[in-house]
């Protein structure tokens, strides 16, 4: 069984739809477990317009999580088309997959991946270090603040509940601004 997927399709101001940033056309994955062939998806095809929202759902093994790695550059399909905002990526080296996750997608991870030893703010700090961000003090803080975590800058994850390192993990996502 595949994962189901839902649109809302949003226009611009002006009526027109978004552009294009997401394109999977006939997505395949596929595991080979011992001698045993497990499709994980099975021609997967979907477009997602600036501004949309999508929903994956589907039963445990649906291969919603397969989609999301194959989205966020995390995997690559075995075959099929992958374009990000036009460029294709299904067959990138993985040099180049760093460049375009550190630059075009912004990760809220389940189990938030956030380093013990550092503070909020240097957590969401971090991948605008790899990035070369001069600003990305600032844009911490205000990422931080964007979430109501303004007060909690300087505390470690352990320092803070659940739902705070969960902030945290979104803070760091969109504080550098990402496509996706």
């Amino acid at each position: 069984m595949m994962p189901e997927l839902s649109a809302k399709e949003s226009a611009s101001g002006d009526g027109r739809l978004e552009s294009i940033l997401i394109e999977l056309t006939n997505i395949y994955k596929i595991y080979m477990m011992g001698d045993q062939e497990v499709r994980a998806l099975d021609g997967v095809s979907l477009k997602v317009r600036e501004g949309d929202f999508r929903t994956i759902m589907g039963p445990s093994g649906s291969g919603k999580s397969t989609l999301m790695h194959i989205m966020g550059c995390l995997d690559a399909p075995t075959r099929g088309s992958y374009r990000l905002a036009g460029e294709e990526v299904s067959g990138l080296a993985d040099a180049d997959l760093a460049r375009v996750r550190n630059q075009m997608i912004g990760f809220v991870f389940q189990s938030y991946n956030l380093l013990p030893s550092f503070t909020a703010l240097e957590n969401v700090e971090l991948p605008m270090v790899y990035r070369g961000t001069s600003d990305r003090r600032s844009r911490a803080r205000a990422a931080l603040e964007r979430v109501g975590l303004a007060n909690r800058t300087d505390h470690r994850p352990a320092q803070l509940s659940g739902g705070q390192q969960q902030r945290v993990a979104i803070a760091r996502a969109i504080a550098s601004e990402p496509r996706c």
